[in-house]
């Protein structure tokens, strides 16, 4: 099967995840993946943290016992059918393209892997190093039900682990036709999902408030939405931006980092985010009759604060707050980064320039999380590694979470390559051999 063939099925496959317990589950994508492995005589682990909430786990093994953990996840956020061009469930190609939710967040990216390692076992290909391949789910949520569950119930599956490719990183930003930028995460910023709650005095809406909890909450709001951040230079991002310098023959006025960033465009995304941290108001839940004047308010925030900053940015927000709105976390987790040198970046980059003559491979700060957090946990550096060749007019970061999400067919066929190059690095020609189906598959509550 070819990997769009893939993606078009995983798409098919409605694993929407509300954040709130409603969806339907990872499941179905989950046998998917698992049928396809076993069908390459790879012996899949499936296990669930709750009824439908199930994720895939299997090692391909090696001749060492220092391991790769290759991991994506199954289920994606909301589509609206109504905002979209193509039904985004349907997994339609058309125009060169797989549509759909999670063409690129990240069914694409575990089609790749999936279609790699079939291919291998056609081929007899077995690694030299251990690899460790993870489907998980929940990762658009806390990741409570899916990598949080797996290393703290699962941990044995990923024994000898030292080292982890995931979202989101290699894909191309075009630049012109002799330059494409391949960033490639090396850190992502700190969570901080707050729920805020002001509390106050109950009564009519028609008198004088004593103590109204929406104006205290409200005005709390407005002062940590119209914060400026101090821009903050951690060491990934300013090997990010020296870089730039280098590829694009350019200086990059560290005093004008914003204007900087709206000057070169798509690549200035690549800095734009990661430069300060971030709390965005997301959410707001007060009263129950336009009348009555509630005793609570709520507010939800969405933190973000860079690696080695999380002091800074709680001492802020608690600040801004003022002291009649408190916080609690809905979801916590540290940044976390890796050495920009050494390591396995270098392999990153060769095999993106190998690939591709025009590929600028560039280290990168995430804004955003992944379930590299959860890993990072037990000790495995990660690093955002979903290689992906785009055409000009398709905006990578927009696609996100967006209306017509789509992949090109001939961008996951690149995506292939670059993985089968990094990873025959490590691999030598071998026959597989053959394994059964795990007996641990698809019991409920596994654990």
């Amino acid at each position: 099967m070819t990997p769009a063939e893939i993606c078009s099925d995983l798409i098919r496959l409605d694993t929407s995840n509300h954040g709130d317990g409603r969806g339907p589950g990872e499941r179905t994508a989950a046998e998917y993946v698992a049928t396809l492995l076993s069908d390459a005589g790879i012996e899949p682990v499936v296990f669930e943290s709750a009824p439908r909430r199930t994720s895939v786990v299997a090692r391909i093994p090696g001749d060492s016992p220092d391991a790769l953990l290759v991991h994506g996840h199954l289920d994606v956020v909301p589509a609206d059918p109504g905002e979209w061009r193509v039904y985004p469930f349907s997994g339609e190609v058309q125009d060169g393209c797989v549509w759909g939710r999670g063409a690129v967040d990240m069914k694409g990216t575990c089609a790749m892997t999936l279609a790699l390692i079939r291919r291998w076992a056609a081929e007899g290909v077995r690694p030299r190093r251990d690899l460790v391949l993870a489907f998980l789910a929940d990762e658009e949520a806390t990741g409570e039900y899916g990598a949080r569950h797996a290393v703290v119930h699962r941990r044995e599956l990923f024994d000898g682990c030292t080292e982890a490719i995931g979202e989101s990183g290699g894909y191309s930003v075009h630049v012109n036709d002799d330059l494409r930028i391949y960033p490639v995460a090396v850190g992502e910023r700190g969570t901080a999902w707050m729920k805020l709650t002001a509390h106050g005095v109950a009564g009519h809406g028609s008198r004088p408030a004593v103590d109204n909890p929406v104006a205290s909450l409200v005005e709390a709001i407005v002062r940590l939405a119209a914060h400026t951040w101090p821009v903050r230079l951690t060491p990934g991002v300013e090997e990010l931006l020296t870089r730039l310098e280098d590829a694009l023959g350019t200086v990059i006025d560290r005093d004008r980092l914003d204007a900087e960033a709206a000057r070169l465009g798509a690549v200035g995304t690549l800095f734009r985010g990661t430069i300060r941290n971030s709390a965005n108001p997301t959410m707001l839940e007060a009263g129950y009759k336009v009348n009555v004047v509630p005793s609570t308010a709520h507010a939800y925030v969405d933190g973000r604060f860079l690696p080695g900053l999380r002091e800074e940015f709680l001492a802020t927000v608690d600040r801004l707050l003022g002291p009649k709105v408190t916080r609690e976390f809905i979801s916590f987790e540290d940044g976390v980064s890796v050495p920009t040198g050494g390591g396995l970046l270098p392999e990153l980059c060769d095999a993106l320039r190998a690939e591709d003559p025009q590929a600028k491979p560039v280290p990168y700060i995430m804004s955003g999380g992944t379930d590299a957090k959860s890993f990072a946990g037990i000790g495995i550096r990660g690093y955002g590694f979903a290689p992906l060749m785009l055409t000009e007019n398709l905006n990578y970061t927009g696609m996100f979470h967006g209306v017509d999400e789509r992949v090109p067919v001939d961008g996951l066929e690149f995506g292939v390559r670059v993985l089968d190059r990094l990873l025959r690095s490590r691999a030598l020609t071998a026959t597989i051999p053959e394994q059964g189906v795990s007996a641990d598959q698809l019991v409920p509550g596994a654990s």
